[in-house]
């Protein structure tokens, strides 16, 4: 009855089981037909964050399309106009002179640029199925012509909208796929083949790769009461009729994946494209677009299509047709009767040696069926059902036990999804001083944070109190992790209100001292360093509480740190007046603020990194060094010290230079 009604548990096994499965028996790498051009770290690293402008996409399109791929499959969405076209800057830049704005308007978009890298080219283009109807897109998308065979029960997976690109990017390409998934238990075992938006048959990314690729009509054939194929030519891919597809995985394997970057260098040799199953995807950690396999590992979304292209192309499928249902009511009822006919003549050792023979010959044929035939044979519930029948109490005990495991990895996979999304949230709460200042010509910035778990205490900012003052400031609060992320969005957003209206840094600090103190009920404290750069005279106000006293550097010069008796961390002393120093900056000079994670850095060997170590490498930064060039090198030599070590502190910081006025 329980197998018949799959009840939500019944499911949560069975799910565990094939994901067991696949862990003993990983699909082996046998071709190699899919390429990932990722953007990852080091593409982002090179060419700025996310999202780029389209002109560099299609620069990317471009590159990849000269060295003749067999198909470029773009698992990214395009559904609003590019921010960064000439026009869109020319509306969002009020100061620009009329002049400069109407040719800013009169240029081509960027969006035309990437279609015209597209047109012509075998790309295909990504769509996102959607629940309801996408008022932005009523129209169907484009899908090539699905023709059905012997498949009167189809029950394709409909969506009632969609979410394509934009109409000019869209129309330039030759094909559109699916990207929508249904991930069970947060973890991603079937993909979708085809499915229906509307009443329009779509095919996934990686079939309508496979269709372009072959220049050949995609066909649905039915296959049984809940079995259909899908078939491109001599290909011939087996699935549900509701168009799933379950998906044999391989570990995963850097080899699969090229860096953008090296295709927009043009360092990469066509022949590591040529005649390959491209798909563009970004995998850069700070993107996050992490699935689940049943392996267990969280990899790229892009990397799972290529792991669907190199199972098709092997021919590793994995199978569950409705007669598996029926053999594993017999093989339940067969194990439950010659147990307890068993039991009743034999002796205690001897049944208990029947049931580890039964549970024994049962997982070996679950097991043996998928490692030859790709079979997934559901022997758990016969074990289940055979243990009930040696032993009522003991097969609850066992059962409340699987399921209480089960629950963990649920809330295991929730927390770590929403932990995630906190990290996304803290890191979006912090600018990009390089790019926020990048038309500034006066002085220089750039910063950096790390944090030593998912979610940190450390935090900096930096923003133009009026046309010539830059404030900024590095801080750090005492603790780590979820506690320590939550105290610092707000001390950093009443440090921030607090430098709007405080006339001096000095007074900045009495004031956030107060109002970080009043909303502190764990009793946490903060070192901060903050400091207001006049960027036409090079004067430069400062004051530390209890923070890491920085470097700094002129030209020709040593490391210096720039010491001064300054006061206790915020949230210490009620109602301390923070003294406040100056110093002259010299053209050319730069200060660089680290919290003491930097400083306290520990390699395997319980050894600090030390400021002595610090000062060293600042000066061993050639002249004349940028903000970004001072912390690369600052980063890589504590990564250095660090090796295999786990970090045991927030990393955060940052470097300022004034270029004189």
């Amino acid at each position: 009855m329980l197998l018949a009604a799959e009840p939500p548990f019944v499911q949560g096994l069975r799910n565990a089981l094939f994901d067991g499965y696949q862990k003993l028996f990983p699909r082996e790498r046998q071709s190699a037909p899919a390429v990932i051009v990722a953007i990852d770290e080091e593409a982002l690293q090179r060419f700025g964050q996310w999202p780029w402008p389209r002109t560099r996409m299609a620069q990317l399109i471009a590159g990849i399309a000269d060295a003749q791929p067999a198909a470029i499959g773009v698992d990214l969405l395009f559904p609003e106009p590019d921010r960064f076209s000439p026009a869109a800057v020319a509306l969002d830049l009020q100061a620009l002179s009329i002049d400069a704005a109407r040719v800013l308007r009169l240029l081509p978009s960027n969006d035309d640029a990437l279609a015209r890298a597209i047109r012509g080219k075998k790309v295909v283009l990504g769509i996102a199925g959607l629940e309801a109807p996408n008022p932005k897109f009523l129209q169907p998308p484009g899908a090539p012509p699905v023709r059905t065979v012997n498949a009167p029960d189809l029950n394709l997976r409909r969506f009632a909208g969609h979410l394509p690109s934009i109409a000019v990017i869209d129309g330039a390409a030759v094909g559109r796929g699916l990207l929508s998934v249904d991930p069970e238990s947060s973890v991603i075992r079937r993909a979708l083949l085809a499915g229906m938006v509307g009443d329009v048959i779509v095919p996934a990314l990686s079939i309508e790769m496979l269709r372009v690729a072959t220049q050949t009509s995609l066909l649905l054939v039915g296959r049984g009461p809940d079995q259909i194929e899908v078939r491109l030519g001599d290909i011939a891919v087996p699935a549900h009729a509701d168009g799933r597809f379950w998906i044999r995985y391989g570990p995963h394997d850097p080899a699969r994946f090229v860096s953008a970057a090296a295709v927009l260098e043009d360092r990469l040799p066509a022949e590591a494209l040529e005649g390959k199953l491209v798909l563009v995807g970004v995998s850069g950690l700070g993107l996050l677009d992490f699935q689940t396999t049943s392996l267990g590992e969280r990899v790229p979304g892009v990397e799972i299509h290529a792991q669907i292209l190199e199972q098709i192309f092997d021919g590793t499928y994995l199978r569950r047709p409705a007669s598996l249902h029926a053999l594993e009511y017999v093989l339940l009822c067969a194990a439950a009767l010659l147990l307890a006919s068993g039991v009743s003549v034999l002796g205690v050792g001897a049944s208990i040696a029947l049931y580890v023979a039964v549970a024994a010959g049962l997982l070996v044929l679950g097991t043996q069926g998928f490692a030859l035939e790709g079979m997934l044979l559901d022997v758990a519930w016969p074990v289940v059902g055979a243990t009930l029948v040696f032993g009522a109490v003991l097969a609850q005990a066992l059962g409340v036990a699987d399921e209480q495991r089960h629950r963990l990895r649920e809330q295991a996979a929730r927390v770590s999804g929403e932990l995630e999304s906190a990290r996304r949230i803290q890191m979006g709460l912090l600018p990009a001083p390089r790019l926020l200042f990048e038309r500034e010509a006066r002085f220089a910035i750039d910063a950096f944070l790390e944090p030593a778990r998912t979610v940190g205490g450390d935090f900096y900012d930096c923003f133009m109190i009026d046309d010539n003052r830059l404030f900024f400031i590095v801080a750090d609060v005492s603790g780590k992790g979820l506690p320590a992320s939550l105290f610092m969005a707000l001390s950093k957003t009443l440090l921030k209100s607090a430098a709007r209206h405080a006339g001096d840094v000095g007074a900045l600090m009495v004031r956030a001292n107060a109002e970080v103190s009043r909303e502190n009920p764990e009793s946490l404290f903060v070192t901060a360093f903050a400091g207001i750069l006049d960027a036409n005279s090079g004067t430069l106000e400062f004051c530390n509480a209890g923070h890491e006293p920085p470097f700094a550097r002129r030209p020709g010069g040593i490391p210096e740190r720039i010491v001064h008796r300054g006061g206790p961390p915020l949230c210490v002393v009620e109602d301390y007046a923070y003294p406040v120093e100056h110093r002259a900056v010299a053209p050319g000079e730069w200060i660089c603020v680290v919290t003491d994670g930097i400083t306290e850095a520990m390699n395997p060997r319980g050894e600090l990194y030390g400021a002595q170590r610090l000062g060293a490498v600042l000066g061993t930064v050639p002249e004349p060094a940028t903000p970004s060039d001072v912390l690369a090198a600052v980063r890589a030599d504590v990564r250095a010290f660090v090796g295999t070590a786990v970090p045991s502190d927030d990393l955060t910081l940052l470097c300022v230079r004034w270029n004189s006025r």
